[in-house]
């Protein structure tokens, strides 16, 4: 059977809640690799809006196994109070269809506390970086320092102390300088002991459980978070995520080798957002981008900030393909670009003289590239919940084979609306 990693090869927010819900039907299990709880998943079921962070997409679907694998921090907090309140939704969350990774670090209260105070100490600079505050730089800072509280601490009081100890040493340090006051230290305890049995009855060796179903032949998704161009390595560094979003996190993510992965599907919008500092080559500052915002309805899940937008970056996306290996796109909100007269599509940049089919690594490059167009016909007709090819406008599917050519990359999927039924599929991922 076809295993099936899902990533963004945009900014994030291309519609991967929707996708991995419409894929995971048809999967055994869905596993989050990387990324926190700053990832917003919104999903649209039989009119029911499910919003998750830290949860999974396939949670919503009955009979199928959830993963938060090693690769994600958890802030143990939140995933409590989201099982809480999905489950008021009527979305049963238990141990037989959840399963959090031993190994995967924990957020601290005080990790989301650094994270705030250094944004702010940062407000009106360039040095500001645009996070969510919710602790996940810092939380990776302190996995790489080895100084991380790990799920599996929280069973063993002697050991959880020592990990809270070391933590505290630099912690400590680091908020004098910011000017906070000292961590609790007894309080930290004492709110951890709480609610340790509750997390830990969901915590599972998931590197030996993974590697058993996949002998067994059991069809697992990766689920991504964040896009490509937020990837700590490939992305517009340092305006980036703390984790690598890339398709080959996958594996490292859960504890499986790289021959698991025999499909990555890259989830692409129709034009460009991005949320947050950072540069934004096509980024539309004009009626035309404010008409895509409002049709879009462009407001992040996790902080309600309203989106930048712009046209289709191709020669970003031909990257992030490059990179991910991506065996094919599902592009996202077509309908968005209905009425336009014209669209444009970015297909490379100019940059003092020179022309550029990527995006160079330097910053301060990036910021002076200039994108290069190319326009295309737009269409009148409605393209919203289309679920076929001869659904849709002459030039919209013109559009799309415009994409796939640029890209380098065909499609593999169409999406047409929030709905998850409104999906064009050209090309099944999980086929063998």
């Amino acid at each position: 059977m076809a295993n099936v990693v899902v990533v963004g090869a945009q900014w994030g927010d291309e519609g991967k809640g929707k996708i991995v819900d419409w894929l995971s039907e048809r999967a055994d299990v869905i596993a989050r690799f990387q990324g926190g709880h700053n990832a917003g998943h919104t999903l649209v079921v039989n009119g029911v809006i499910y919003k998750l962070n830290a949860l999974p997409s396939g949670v919503v679907r009955g009979g199928k196994l959830s993963v938060i694998g090693n690769g994600v921090v958890l802030d143990p907090w939140h995933l409590l109070n989201e099982i809480k309140k999905i489950g008021e939704q009527g979305v049963e969350i238990t141990p037989d269809n959840l399963m959090v990774a031993e190994n995967t670090p924990l957020i601290m209260p005080f990790h989301g506390e650094l994270d705030r105070a250094r944004e702010a100490q940062a407000a009106g600079s360039n040095a500001r970086i645009g996070t969510t505050g919710r602790g996940i730089g810092p939380c990776y800072e302190d996995k790489v320092g080895r100084r991380v509280i790990r799920v599996a601490d929280l069973a063993d009081p002697a050991t959880l102390e020592q990990r809270v100890d070391r933590a505290l040493v630099h912690h400590n340090a680091l908020r004098a300088g910011l000017g906070l006051e000292p961590i609790d230290r007894a309080a930290l305890l004492k709110e951890l002991n709480a609610i340790s049995a509750a997390v830990l009855q969901y915590a599972k060796p998931v590197w030996k459980v993974m590697n058993e179903m996949r002998r067994a032949g059991k069809r697992i998704l990766f689920e991504g978070a964040q896009g490509s161009l937020l990837d700590i390595d490939f992305g517009t560094y340092p305006y980036v995520t703390s984790s690598n979003v890339i398709a080959g996190q996958a594996a490292t993510g859960v504890g499986l080798g790289p021959n698991a992965i025999d499909f990555v599907l890259g989830i692409v919008k129709a034009y460009t957002t991005r949320v947050g500092a950072g540069p934004f080559p096509t980024e539309l500052l004009d009626a035309d981008g404010d008409r895509l915002g409002e049709r879009g309805r462009e407001f992040g899940t996790v902080t309600g900030r309203k989106r930048r937008c712009g046209w289709f970056d191709a020669a970003l996306v031909r990257q992030t393909c490059a990179i991910s290996g991506i065996n094919g796109i599902a592009l996202t909100k077509l309908d968005v670009l209905d009425g336009f007269d014209t669209i444009k599509i970015c297909t490379g940049y100019s940059l003092d003289g020179e022309v550029l089919d990527y995006l160079p690594t330097a910053a301060e490059a990036q910021a002076r590239c200039t994108p290069i167009y190319e326009e295309v016909e737009g269409w009148k007709e409605s393209t919203e919940g289309a679920r076929s090819w001869n659904d849709l406008p002459g030039a919209a599917v013109k559009y799309v084979r415009r994409i796939e050519e640029l890209i380098q990359c065909p499609v593999a999927m169409l999406s047409t609306s929030p709905e998850r039924d409104d999906t064009i599929l050209v090309t099944d991922p999980f086929a063998d």
